[in-house]
This record gives structure tokens, C-alpha cells and sequence, in this order.
């Protein structure tokens, strides 16, 4: 596949819990297949690997008998209208016009803010430059008893303060938690590290204020919530939680059975994360670096309390679960909990879906809990 066929998949991807919440020092992930730059390439052959390469380059409907079982009509609506939003000749385009189809289509299944949440638009001086930041205000007169730091998603190439402006608020108002969201360096122009400096500083300024805080973010924004977590563990103020929302940690490098089971997910493919993974970087993919590959650290104690939410029709669910079960065996509070029927990204599809309005119900409730679980009162 060349670089054009290629990203005309990544762009409509980055559009992008039966529910497990389960204690994962009971379980353990198999190394199944093996990955280079290419993408996946199975170690074994099996009915299901032959049944999937039947359906490999067509492209997915809900006539897919891999994923009609596991996908309700609601999904697939959300499916289908998301990625009504990108036309043929989109790859084309400019990267600022690519990321301006993609705020369009934020902006259409954009909800309007809670009654009473005030917005206020900031900026915290970053390592290079400053960095944009929204505050959302919760419609309560007493002080929260926490602030969120929000990072959104986007593969590291799209999104913004906008994507995820009603996210962020919704959240303000079901915990009663100050938010703040991080508008961090995109890449190509900024590669790695420019958005995990940025997500740090940003969290460092928010300590800094003096309440409890908690880190949250979804898909490239869970990898910047656990490097900052990762990071940050040994500070006076380090964050008291970690909600992270079908986060990518690095896990292709290390033959995830979702690579491979999930490998043409609805919205998010193996083959679109192998492309984020080269697109992040100028030179060669870090080796051993957590601000990367969170994984990839050799020290997972003393960590925030951690939620993990995954989508399980999306190759990126085994990193949440690895993720859960290396801090349990660090001996850190973490709970996993994977979401049946929903894909990449399904936030969006929180008012439209059963199963992605319940699930984001949980998410609120675990901010909440983690917000609140030091307090004497």
C-alpha cells in the first residue's frame, strides 16, 4: 500500500466496556503476531486469520459477518456517519485542510455545553512556546474538590480545544471537577516529544494551584495522560489518578493479540496505528522511551490509581489491559474495563448510543471516584 492509499485510511480514522472490570494481576497477553514498519504479519494461521483475510480489502459494512454479531445498529450509525464526512480526494488535500474536515465533522456531532459550565481560555507557558488550554468551571458554588487535565485524541495529528470542547464540559458538570484542556503541539510540524512536554507542563501548572489532580485522555491523549503519570510519580503534586479512554501505549511493538484479532476494526485498523506510530517521529521510533511508548517503561510502582476503558472492536483494547495488569503487578491500585460492541472513538456516539452513553457514565464515575478517594470527609 502506498503513502497515499495509506493515509486516505488514517484520515477517517482519526476521527476518531458483556463490560470486565476486573483486577488484572490474575491475567497475561500472548504474543500472537510479529510487527514492522509494514504492519502485522501473523505468526500462525487459524480459522479466524482466514476468515478475516476473506474481508481485508473491502471495506466494512455491517454486512461483515466478523463484526455484526458484536456491533448494534446504533454503532453502526455512528459508524457510517462518521465516516460519511471524508471524501475520496481528502488525502489530497493539505494537512490543514485534512484537519479541517475533521473539525467539521467534531463540530456536526458537537453537543451544546451543560447549563452553567463556564469556559474560560487560557494559555500555560510551555519549554517553546505557550500552550492554549481551556477551563471548564462547574455550575457549583463550593470549590471543586479536584481539576481534571483533559488530553484529547486525534492520533497526534488532528484535534484540538473544539474536537473535544463538549467532552470536556459534560465531564466538568457529573464530577463537579474543574477541567482543563490541553490544545498540545500536533505533529508533523512538532514531532515527539513536542505534545508530551506540552502535556507535562500543562500538568505541572495545574498542580501547581494546589488541588488534587487527576489525568484523563483518549486514544493519542491516554498515551500523553500515562507518560505524564509515568513522569510526574515522584513530584510533591503528583497526579492522585489516571482515567484513560481507549488509549494506544505502544503496544504494536510488542504483538498484542488485538492486532491482530482486531486488525480491521470499524474506525481504527492495525495498519492506520503503524502509520501514526512513523508519522510521530523524524529518524528512527524511540527504543525504551515511556514518554512514547508508556510500555515500554521498566517501572510501573508508585503510579496514580489507574482506569482503563477500551473499546473491544478496536485493535488498541490489549494495550489498556497489558497496561492494567503490569501496574497490578507493581502493586498499583487498576482496574480495567472493556466495553463489548463499541469502537475507536465512540465518545462521539455518546448521546446517539445505549452502550456509549453507559460507558462514558462509568468514565465520569471513575474521574469522580479518583477525585475524591483521598479526601477526610
Amino acid at each position: 500500500m502506498n503513502l497515499s492509499e495509506e493515509c486516505r485510511r488514517i484520515w477517517s480514522a482519526a476521527s476518531c466496556f458483556l463490560i470486565n472490570a476486573v483486577n488484572f494481576d490474575a491475567a497475561g497477553n500472548t504474543a500472537l503476531c510479529s510487527i514492522d514498519s509494514a504492519g502485522i504479519a501473523p505468526q500462525d494461521s487459524s480459522p479466524r486469520d482466514s476468515f478475516r483475510r476473506q474481508f481485508r480489502d473491502r471495506p466494512m459494512t455491517k454486512r461483515d459477518p466478523f463484526y455484526a454479531p458484536r456491533i448494534d445498529d446504533e454503532i453502526w450509525a455512528f459508524v457510517d456517519r462518521t465516516n460519511s464526512f471524508y471524501p475520496p480526494d481528502a488525502v489530497e488535500s493539505s494537512i490543514a485542510i485534512q484537519r479541517s474536515v475533521y473539525d467539521e465533522m467534531c463540530a456536526q456531532f458537537r453537543q451544546s455545553r451543560p447549563a452553567g459550565v463556564a469556559v474560560q481560555d487560557e494559555a500555560v507557558a510551555g519549554p517553546d512556546c505557550d500552550i492554549p488550554t481551556r477551563r471548564y468551571l462547574p455550575d457549583d458554588k463550593s470549590q471543586p474538590a479536584a481539576t481534571v487535565v483533559y488530553c484529547h485524541g486525534g492520533g497526534f495529528v488532528v484535534g484540538g480545544l473544539e474536537s473535544h470542547d463538549d467532552v470536556c464540559a459534560e465531564i466538568a458538570a457529573a464530577t463537579g471537577f474543574t477541567v482543563v484542556s490541553v490544545d498540545y503541539r500536533l505533529c508533523p510540524e512538532h514531532p515527539h516529544p513536542a505534545a508530551y512536554q506540552d502535556a507535562r507542563a500543562v500538568f505541572e501548572a495545574v498542580a501547581d494551584e494546589g488541588l488534587p489532580v487527576v489525568m484523563c485522555g483518549d486514544s493519542a491523549g491516554g498515551n500523553l495522560v500515562a507518560a505524564v503519570c509515568l513522569t510526574a510519580r515522584h513530584r510533591p503534586e503528583a497526579p492522585v489518578g489516571q482515567v484513560l479512554i481507549y488509549p494506544g501505549l505502544g503496544g504494536e511493538s510488542m504483538g498484542l493479540p488485538s492486532y491482530r484479532d482486531e486488525a480491521e476494526a470499524p474506525l481504527l485498523t492495525t495498519r492506520d496505528i503503524m502509520f501514526y506510530k512513523k508519522v510521530r517521529v523524524t529518524g528512527g521510533v524511540p527504543i525504551g522511551d515511556p514518554t512514547y511508548a508508556p510500555l515500554s517503561a521498566k517501572d510501573f510502582s508508585d503510579l496514580a490509581p489507574c482506569v482503563v476503558v477500551t473499546a473491544d472492536c478496536d485493535p488498541l483494547r490489549d494495550d489498556g489491559s497489558t497496561f492494567v495488569r503490569r501496574l497490578s503487578e507493581a502493586g498499583v491500585q487498576a482496574e480495567w474495563i472493556n466495553e463489548p460492541g463499541l469502537v475507536h472513538g465512540y465518545l462521539r456516539a455518546r448521546t446517539t448510543s445505549e452502550r456509549a452513553k453507559h460507558s462514558f457514565a462509568r468514565i465520569c464515575d471513575a474521574i469522580s471516584r479518583l477525585g475524591t478517594a483521598n479526601r477526610g470527609d
